[in-house]
């Protein structure tokens, strides 16, 4: 199936997995929508993506605008969700009940608000695409609460599959990836990551955000798969 001309709206499509994403499915023709909080990023991205390419600003912690987002861009045929904040990394007794609650916010509950509000909007044949992260699988010391909010969106992925069939619903289960997430990081932890990567992973290199935008494409096109969680990890959950 080719997602040509089909019309894409992919939030958090500024930077990291869904800018790639956006810049991928546009290539090959897709009428591309990507939204973001952040006007710079919007302006950015579209310096560097196809004139086709439409550029919006909404706030995903906000009901009320995202309901007048999705009700302002009209029908379309594949909602990509990969908006987040950076990693929350901590101790679980050194994290404050409202970091845990604001972390949520974009990730789980952005993903929430926008498939409420934009999966009437999707034509026939059409999907959503959620993203988590290995951490749902894979916990580490100090990522309880990115387990949580993982783990958390891919049970939705789930549930939403059943609720809203026939619409395709799915989940990107992406493993360590070069992207804008890791600039909150010192780059001595950043390179050190990506150095484990290339000694560990059965690919022997950290993932690029094209390589596993992929993914996304993959889960658009494929009428026959819904309910699922691809993981695109480099081989971490089998090494």
């Amino acid at each position: 199936m080719s997602l040509k001309d089909k019309r894409i709206v992919i939030l958090g499509g500024s930077s990291g997995l869904g800018f790639a994403t956006a810049k991928a499915a546009a290539d090959e023709g897709a009428l591309v929508v990507i939204a973001s909080s952040s006007q710079a990023k919007i302006a950015k991205a579209m310096e560097k993506l196809p004139s086709s390419v439409e550029g919006h600003v909404i706030n995903l912690l906000d009901e009320a605008s995202i309901e007048a987002f999705f009700r302002m861009i009209g029908p379309y045929d594949h909602l990509v969700y990969t908006a987040g904040d950076p990693l929350l990394v901590a101790d679980q007794k050194d994290l404050s009940i409202e970091d845990a609650q604001r972390f949520f916010g974009i990730r789980y509950w952005g993903a929430f608000l926008a498939t409420k509000y934009g999966a009437g909007q999707i034509r026939e044949g059409g999907s959503i695409v959620l993203s988590s992260g290995m951490a749902s699988r894979r916990p580490r010391k100090g990522l309880s609460i990115v387990s949580s909010v993982c783990g958390a969106t891919e049970a939705l992925g789930r549930a939403l599959s059943v609720e809203l069939a026939p619409l395709r619903v799915n989940v990107v289960c992406p493993g360590t990836v070069k992207t804008e997430l890791w600039d909150s990081f010192p780059e001595s932890v950043r390179e050190a990551t990506f150095q484990r990567a290339e000694e560990n992973l059965l690919v022997k290199h950290a993932g690029e955000a094209h390589e596993v935008a992929e993914a996304y494409l993959y889960l658009m096109r494929g009428g026959f798969t819904t309910g699922q969680v691809v993981v695109s990890d480099g081989g971490s959950s089998v090494a």
